[in-house]
């Protein structure tokens, strides 16, 4: 009988931490294959992935338990466990496998320990705690770091697309990279120039521009902010046919586009529309924006049909920015073609060529008889009377021919805004003409 109870005590007294080592290392397999097991029944996840990937996962489970066990015999390698841990997956897998499921695999990993060592002592038990612990902050770390990399990584990114935006000079590697940066974009683009602001909230920008289901590339050079704006999803199609109507390029007109833009948002928010949440225009999108802007004129260039022409937005954006403060009176945010003068006098080809392509020569081809009256009626100080004694008719004739002008070209001569614009219009386009006519010479 003593010799019994002697033999009782000796099998019940607690483990060395030697013995407790080597007892881990000879489970150690066991734990592999349950977890792995466990990870399968438990996780929808793991069982969709491919083959080499869930291997890739497995790799990682084993290492945890390895690196436990290497940390039960030497806490002090504390430090290392996110490298012994992760360092056996590759590197894929971090892009593969969210930090959510990474600590999902953590928690399963640590049940199956912690159950097979329940009957263990206490002092086991509690470093196992203490190791989930610290390999939960672990890959918190991993993570950070891969996603700080990945930040910086596209903020280089997205600086070298805005970049051969402004300058025009395109490659082949260009979509790519508009593709690397997550854009979702679909159609028409316009280019909104600014001031930075001396505390810019990138990621508010981006969250004020989601809402909008608007799609943004940010460029921050110097004092000038730059931001590619594009619609996130297809813009509803217009039932009218003002869309072929060329736009005034004024303020009036400009609130006028917003006047029906925003008859046609009532009317879907109705129910008389598509059902659909209403596009909002790129002027809307530019004013909701233009509280991050810093102080200062603000240009929104004009629409292009996708993202690889919007060199041509950028260029007539960055033309106005550079004259807006020529316009005394003018508004916050400004479309580039309301400056068109303004750009003309200072030089800008694209500015003189759509003058003339889009007042001049369309009244050219229309009649001579509203060209002339154009003319007389803005040398005459915009006076009907006088207008209508130099052209020897009544002054309700030159009333509708302005109309006409009004109809064909889209501009009301009768705003003084309006009337500099058609008056540059018809200078540079006569100008024109009588180059025109000198080569031909």
């Amino acid at each position: 009988m003593g010799r019994g109870r002697e033999l009782k005590h000796v099998a019940s007294a607690p483990r060395t931490k030697e013995q407790t080592l080597n007892w881990l290392r000879t489970i150690s397999g066991e734990l592999c294959t349950t977890t792995l097991k466990r990870l399968e029944d438990t996780l929808p996840w793991y069982g969709d992935m491919p083959p080499g990937r869930r291997s890739a996962v497995g790799l990682v489970a084993q290492a945890g338990i390895t690196s436990f066990i290497s940390w039960f015999d030497d806490p002090k390698s504390t430090p290392w466990i996110a490298a012994d841990v992760f360092g056996a997956a590759p590197r894929e897998l971090l892009r593969s496998v969210s930090l959510q499921q990474t600590l999902q695999l953590i928690r399963v990993t640590v049940e199956v320990v912690e159950e097979r060592v329940k009957d263990g002592s206490e002092s086991l038990r509690e470093a196992i705690l203490l190791y989930s612990r610290e390999i939960a902050f672990g890959a918190a770390d991993v993570y950070a770091r891969a996603a700080e990399a990945r930040g910086l990584w596209d903020a280089r990114l997205e600086a070298l697309v805005v970049d051969s935006i402004l300058s025009g000079e395109y490659d082949d590697d260009l979509p790519s990279r508009i593709a690397a940066l997550g854009w979702h974009g679909h159609g028409e683009v316009c280019v909104l120039v600014g001031t930075t602001p001396s505390m810019l909230d990138v990621d508010q920008l981006r969250r004020s521009a989601r809402h909008m289901a608007a799609d943004v590339l940010i460029g921050v050079q110097g004092n000038r902010l730059v931001l590619v704006i594009g619609r996130a999803r297809p813009a509803s199609p217009e039932p009218t046919a003002d869309a072929a109507t060329p736009a005034t390029g004024t303020a009036t007109g400009t609130l006028a586009t917003a006047a029906a833009a925003g008859s046609g948002a009532a009317a879907a928010g109705n129910g008389h529309g598509t059902g659909t949440e209403p596009t909002l225009s790129f002027m809307d999108i530019a004013v909701q924006l233009e509280p991050i802007f810093g102080p200062g004129h603000l240009v929104l260039g004009h629409e292009v049909p996708n993202l690889v022409d919007a060199s041509k937005s950028a260029k007539a954006a960055l033309a106005g920015f550079a004259v807006a403060r020529s316009w005394r009176n003018a508004p916050r945010p400004v479309q580039a073609d309301d400056l068109l003068p303004e750009r003309a006098l200072a030089g800008d080809p694209l500015a003189r060529a759509t003058l003339i392509h889009r007042i001049y020569r369309p009244l050219q081809a229309h009649s001579t008889e509203l060209l002339t009256t154009l003319w007389c009626y803005l040398d005459n100080g915009r006076s009907l009377e006088a207008t209508a004694r130099e052209l020897f008719v009544h002054p309700n004739t030159v009333r509708y021919r302005l109309k006409r002008v009004s109809e064909v070209i889209g501009y009301d001569a009768t705003g003084a805004r309006e009337a500099l614009i058609l008056q540059a219009a018809l200078i540079l386009g006569s100008i024109s003409d009588h180059d025109g006519s000198t080569r031909r010479r």
